[in-house]
């Protein structure tokens, strides 16, 4: 298997880890407003992944730059910033006292990145076929 082909490969086993774990974010933000968790719960809960899932997504980032596969490093580059302009501007952290005011754009960016990882892990998939066909 060639170098990006293992590339592609890497990236579908990280897009389906990253879609797993957004669903399980969607899934803890309706068991909060069905009241089956508090937000303490909740908060601890989802702020021991968060940084998690930034790490994951930036370092597939950085392996599409090192491995110069440009459009696959474009098509990430805007979650990337976003990420990045979280963590620098602290606001990467549920906040229990916060929550229930910021649910509505907590589940929107959950559901706008299960939707782009969703589609990133198809474009991977085809990628993926693309140079193991080519080699």
């Amino acid at each position: 298997m060639s170098g990006e082909g293992m590339l592609f490969l890497f990236g579908i086993i990280m897009a389906a880890v990253l879609l797993f774990a957004m669903v399980f974010y969607i899934i803890m933000f309706s068991d909060l407003e069905c009241d089956y968790i508090n937000p303490i719960d909740l908060c601890s809960k989802l702020n021991q992944f968060v940084l998690l899932e930034y790490f994951a997504q930036g370092f597939l980032w950085a392996m599409f730059l090192i491995n110069a596969s440009w459009m696959a490093l474009i098509l990430n580059t805007p979650l990337f910033a976003w990420n990045v302009y979280k963590v620098v501007n602290n606001r990467h952290v549920y906040d229990p006292t916060e929550i229930f005011r910021t649910l509505p754009q907590h589940k929107k960016e959950s559901f706008l990145k299960l939707g782009f990882y969703l589609i990133s892990f198809f474009y991977y998939l085809y990628r993926m076929i693309l140079a193991l066909l080519s080699s």
